[in-house]
């Protein structure tokens, strides 16, 4: 199976102890969408979705991230951003 890189990969905390996990590919999305999402809710479903369609060349990969982001959001994720600067 090829892996669909699907851009700048979205990176979170996913725990209360600072547990981050880094999302490079839509395939690593929809596993933790269906496997290891802590929430099923609207967001999640729909995320579901355009992540589906996106993998089926049914809908824009961007249109996926967005969706996995405000799943995300609403799961109670936070967004992490490397800010250590290049040495």
């Amino acid at each position: 199976m090829i892996e669909i890189n699907w851009g700048t990969p979205l990176t979170y905390v996913v725990s209360q102890d600072g547990d981050t996990k880094k999302f490079t590919t839509i395939e690593q999305a929809r596993y933790w969408l269906r496997k290891k999402w802590p929430v099923a809710d609207h967001h999640r479903d729909r995320a579901i979705d355009h992540v589906d369609a996106a993998m089926q060349c049914l809908a824009p990969v961007d249109a996926a991230r967005q969706a996995f982001a405000r799943a995300a959001q609403s799961a109670g994720f936070v967004a992490w951003h490397d800010t250590a600067a290049p040495a």
